[in-house]
Protein backbone atom coordinates (compact mmCIF):
# COMPACT_ATOMS: atom_id res chain seq x y z
CA UNK A 1 0.00 0.00 0.00
CA UNK A 2 0.95 4.08 -0.90
CA UNK A 3 -0.25 7.05 -0.43
CA UNK A 4 -0.92 8.55 -3.93
CA UNK A 5 -1.50 11.83 -5.60
CA UNK A 6 -3.21 11.85 -8.93
CA UNK A 7 -4.78 14.67 -10.99
CA UNK A 8 -8.08 15.08 -11.44
CA UNK A 9 -9.91 16.57 -14.97
CA UNK A 10 -9.99 19.92 -14.12
CA UNK A 11 -6.35 19.96 -12.61
CA UNK A 12 -6.87 19.70 -9.13
CA UNK A 13 -4.82 16.79 -7.25
CA UNK A 14 -6.32 14.47 -5.07
CA UNK A 15 -4.56 11.81 -2.95
CA UNK A 16 -5.50 8.37 -2.51
CA UNK A 17 -4.33 5.30 -1.56
CA UNK A 18 -2.71 2.51 -3.96
CA UNK A 19 -2.62 -1.10 -3.65
CA UNK A 20 -1.10 -3.69 -6.13
CA UNK A 21 -1.40 -7.71 -6.11
CA UNK A 22 2.04 -9.31 -5.25
CA UNK A 23 1.84 -10.63 -9.07
CA UNK A 24 1.39 -9.36 -12.25
CA UNK A 25 0.02 -5.78 -11.66
CA UNK A 26 1.14 -5.06 -14.84
CA UNK A 27 -1.19 -5.83 -16.53
CA UNK A 28 -3.94 -6.06 -13.89
CA UNK A 29 -7.35 -4.91 -14.30
CA UNK A 30 -7.90 -1.32 -11.99
CA UNK A 31 -10.84 -1.25 -9.96
CA UNK A 32 -11.64 2.03 -7.92
CA UNK A 33 -13.01 2.16 -4.27
CA UNK A 34 -15.23 3.77 -2.85
CA UNK A 35 -15.70 4.43 0.76
CA UNK A 36 -18.49 4.28 3.03
CA UNK A 37 -19.69 7.73 4.89
CA UNK A 38 -17.19 7.07 7.59
CA UNK A 39 -14.34 7.84 5.10
CA UNK A 40 -10.69 6.16 4.13
CA UNK A 41 -10.16 4.34 6.91
CA UNK A 42 -8.63 1.04 8.19
CA UNK A 43 -11.92 -0.43 7.15
CA UNK A 44 -12.16 0.24 4.05
CA UNK A 45 -8.24 0.06 3.05
CA UNK A 46 -8.89 -3.96 3.92
CA UNK A 47 -11.21 -3.75 1.88
CA UNK A 48 -8.96 -2.61 -0.49
CA UNK A 49 -6.60 -5.17 0.33
CA UNK A 50 -8.82 -8.47 -0.27
CA UNK A 51 -9.46 -6.71 -4.52
CA UNK A 52 -5.51 -6.58 -4.41
CA UNK A 53 -5.31 -10.16 -3.34
CA UNK A 54 -7.43 -10.88 -5.75
CA UNK A 55 -5.39 -9.08 -8.46
CA UNK A 56 -6.61 -5.76 -9.44
CA UNK A 57 -4.65 -2.15 -9.22
CA UNK A 58 -6.71 -0.69 -6.58
CA UNK A 59 -7.21 3.12 -5.65
CA UNK A 60 -9.48 4.17 -2.67
CA UNK A 61 -9.41 8.41 -3.57
CA UNK A 62 -9.72 10.17 -0.14
CA UNK A 63 -12.66 11.97 -0.59
CA UNK A 64 -12.93 13.88 2.74
CA UNK A 65 -9.17 14.78 2.26
CA UNK A 66 -7.65 12.91 5.20
CA UNK A 67 -10.75 13.33 7.71
CA UNK A 68 -12.46 10.02 9.05
CA UNK A 69 -15.85 10.42 10.96
CA UNK A 70 -15.46 8.51 14.20
CA UNK A 71 -19.37 8.16 15.11
CA UNK A 72 -22.55 8.05 12.91
CA UNK A 73 -23.18 12.15 14.30
CA UNK A 74 -19.68 13.01 12.26
CA UNK A 75 -19.94 10.65 9.51
CA UNK A 76 -23.52 12.20 8.63
CA UNK A 77 -21.54 15.42 8.92
CA UNK A 78 -18.98 14.56 6.89
CA UNK A 79 -21.04 13.07 4.27
CA UNK A 80 -23.29 16.18 4.41
CA UNK A 81 -20.53 18.71 2.81
CA UNK A 82 -19.07 16.20 -0.09
CA UNK A 83 -20.14 17.71 -2.95
CA UNK A 84 -21.41 14.67 -4.53
CA UNK A 85 -21.28 15.61 -8.25
CA UNK A 86 -17.81 16.47 -7.80
CA UNK A 87 -16.85 13.64 -6.15
CA UNK A 88 -17.67 11.30 -9.04
CA UNK A 89 -16.92 13.90 -12.12
CA UNK A 90 -13.74 15.43 -10.89
CA UNK A 91 -12.29 13.07 -8.03
CA UNK A 92 -13.71 9.21 -8.70
CA UNK A 93 -13.25 10.09 -12.50
CA UNK A 94 -9.21 11.42 -11.87
CA UNK A 95 -9.07 7.78 -10.31
CA UNK A 96 -10.16 6.04 -12.88
CA UNK A 97 -7.77 7.88 -15.40
CA UNK A 98 -4.57 7.85 -13.08
CA UNK A 99 -5.52 3.49 -13.20
CA UNK A 100 -6.15 3.55 -17.39
CA UNK A 101 -2.63 4.80 -17.53
CA UNK A 102 -1.73 1.53 -17.25
CA UNK A 103 -4.86 -0.88 -16.87
CA UNK A 104 -7.01 -1.23 -20.33
CA UNK A 105 -9.97 -1.85 -18.12
CA UNK A 106 -10.99 -0.35 -14.61
CA UNK A 107 -14.35 -0.79 -12.23
CA UNK A 108 -15.96 1.19 -9.78
CA UNK A 109 -17.11 -0.60 -6.36
CA UNK A 110 -18.37 0.98 -3.82
CA UNK A 111 -20.01 0.60 -0.50
CA UNK A 112 -22.98 3.13 1.40
CA UNK A 113 -22.23 6.45 0.19
CA UNK A 114 -19.65 4.99 -2.25
CA UNK A 115 -22.42 3.05 -3.98
CA UNK A 116 -24.71 6.22 -4.73
CA UNK A 117 -21.42 7.50 -6.08
CA UNK A 118 -20.20 4.29 -8.06
CA UNK A 119 -23.94 4.72 -9.99
CA UNK A 120 -23.24 8.35 -10.16
CA UNK A 121 -19.97 7.00 -11.67
CA UNK A 122 -21.97 5.40 -14.37
CA UNK A 123 -23.53 8.09 -15.41
CA UNK A 124 -20.88 10.40 -15.48
CA UNK A 125 -17.36 8.73 -16.22
CA UNK A 126 -16.86 7.82 -19.58
CA UNK A 127 -13.69 6.02 -18.58
CA UNK A 128 -15.27 3.72 -16.27
CA UNK A 129 -15.90 -0.34 -17.65
CA UNK A 130 -18.22 -1.38 -14.69
CA UNK A 131 -19.40 -0.28 -11.26
CA UNK A 132 -21.11 -2.14 -8.22
CA UNK A 133 -22.70 -0.90 -5.82
CA UNK A 134 -23.39 -2.08 -2.06
CA UNK A 135 -26.25 -1.07 -0.40
CA UNK A 136 -26.25 3.06 -1.16
CA UNK A 137 -27.90 4.51 -4.28
CA UNK A 138 -28.45 8.45 -4.82
CA UNK A 139 -31.59 10.46 -5.01
CA UNK A 140 -32.94 8.77 -8.02
CA UNK A 141 -33.75 11.89 -10.08
CA UNK A 142 -29.62 12.72 -9.87
CA UNK A 143 -29.59 9.39 -11.96
CA UNK A 144 -29.56 9.83 -15.76
CA UNK A 145 -29.93 6.00 -17.06
CA UNK A 146 -29.99 7.01 -20.84
CA UNK A 147 -26.05 7.51 -20.28
CA UNK A 148 -24.83 4.37 -18.51
CA UNK A 149 -23.12 2.38 -20.98
CA UNK A 150 -21.27 -0.12 -18.73
CA UNK A 151 -22.57 -3.30 -17.27
CA UNK A 152 -24.01 -2.88 -13.15
CA UNK A 153 -24.17 -4.66 -10.12
CA UNK A 154 -26.43 -4.00 -7.17
CA UNK A 155 -26.32 -5.30 -3.55
CA UNK A 156 -29.37 -4.42 -1.43
CA UNK A 157 -30.68 -5.17 2.13
CA UNK A 158 -34.14 -5.79 2.58
CA UNK A 159 -34.24 -4.51 5.73
CA UNK A 160 -31.96 -1.27 5.00
CA UNK A 161 -33.58 1.66 7.38
CA UNK A 162 -31.22 4.08 5.26
CA UNK A 163 -32.06 3.29 1.17
CA UNK A 164 -35.42 1.48 1.33
CA UNK A 165 -35.63 -1.91 -0.69
CA UNK A 166 -38.59 -0.36 -2.60
CA UNK A 167 -36.36 2.79 -4.04
CA UNK A 168 -34.50 0.25 -5.39
CA UNK A 169 -37.18 -0.99 -7.17
CA UNK A 170 -37.80 1.83 -8.91
CA UNK A 171 -33.79 1.97 -9.75
CA UNK A 172 -34.69 -1.24 -11.42
CA UNK A 173 -37.13 0.24 -13.42
CA UNK A 174 -35.30 3.03 -14.59
CA UNK A 175 -32.17 0.86 -15.95
CA UNK A 176 -34.43 -1.83 -17.79
CA UNK A 177 -36.54 1.12 -19.58
CA UNK A 178 -33.09 2.39 -20.46
CA UNK A 179 -31.89 -0.93 -21.24
CA UNK A 180 -29.18 -1.14 -19.56
CA UNK A 181 -27.25 -4.68 -18.27
CA UNK A 182 -27.46 -4.94 -14.80
CA UNK A 183 -27.72 -7.51 -12.16
CA UNK A 184 -29.67 -6.70 -8.92
CA UNK A 185 -29.07 -8.92 -6.00
CA UNK A 186 -31.42 -8.31 -2.40
CA UNK A 187 -30.29 -9.57 1.02
CA UNK A 188 -32.22 -10.52 3.77
CA UNK A 189 -29.87 -7.96 5.77
CA UNK A 190 -29.87 -4.64 7.30
CA UNK A 191 -27.71 -2.14 6.12
CA UNK A 192 -23.90 -2.16 5.72
CA UNK A 193 -23.99 -6.12 6.08
CA UNK A 194 -20.35 -6.44 4.36
CA UNK A 195 -18.56 -4.27 6.99
CA UNK A 196 -17.45 -6.47 9.42
CA UNK A 197 -16.44 -3.80 12.00
CA UNK A 198 -20.11 -3.53 13.16
CA UNK A 199 -20.39 -6.78 14.55
CA UNK A 200 -23.64 -8.74 14.30
CA UNK A 201 -25.71 -7.39 16.71
CA UNK A 202 -29.02 -5.74 16.05
CA UNK A 203 -29.21 -2.24 15.25
CA UNK A 204 -28.99 -0.21 11.99
CA UNK A 205 -25.81 -1.60 10.82
CA UNK A 206 -24.73 -5.01 11.25
CA UNK A 207 -22.57 -7.64 9.51
CA UNK A 208 -23.78 -10.68 8.01
CA UNK A 209 -21.07 -13.24 7.00
CA UNK A 210 -23.32 -15.18 4.69
CA UNK A 211 -24.44 -12.17 3.15
CA UNK A 212 -20.97 -10.78 2.89
CA UNK A 213 -19.68 -13.55 1.56
CA UNK A 214 -22.14 -14.30 -1.19
CA UNK A 215 -22.08 -10.32 -2.58
CA UNK A 216 -18.39 -10.73 -2.54
CA UNK A 217 -18.26 -14.49 -4.50
CA UNK A 218 -20.76 -12.63 -7.13
CA UNK A 219 -18.87 -9.01 -6.89
CA UNK A 220 -15.17 -10.97 -7.96
CA UNK A 221 -17.34 -13.25 -10.84
CA UNK A 222 -19.13 -10.37 -12.30
CA UNK A 223 -15.59 -8.11 -12.36
CA UNK A 224 -14.10 -11.11 -13.86
CA UNK A 225 -16.37 -11.54 -16.53
CA UNK A 226 -16.42 -7.64 -17.57
CA UNK A 227 -12.64 -6.26 -16.80
CA UNK A 228 -10.37 -9.03 -17.65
Amino acid sequence: MSQITFTRPDGATCTGHYFEPAQGAASAPGLVVIQEWWGLNEQIKGVAEQYAARGYRVLVPDLYRGKVGLDAREAEHLMHGLDFGEAASQDIRGAVQYLKQQSAKVGVTGYCMGGALTLLAACFVPEVDAGCAWYGFPPLEYIDASKIRVPLMGHWATRDAFFPIAQVDALEEMLKAAGVSYEFYRYDAVHAFANETHGNKPGPFSHDATAAEMAMTRTLAFFEANLR
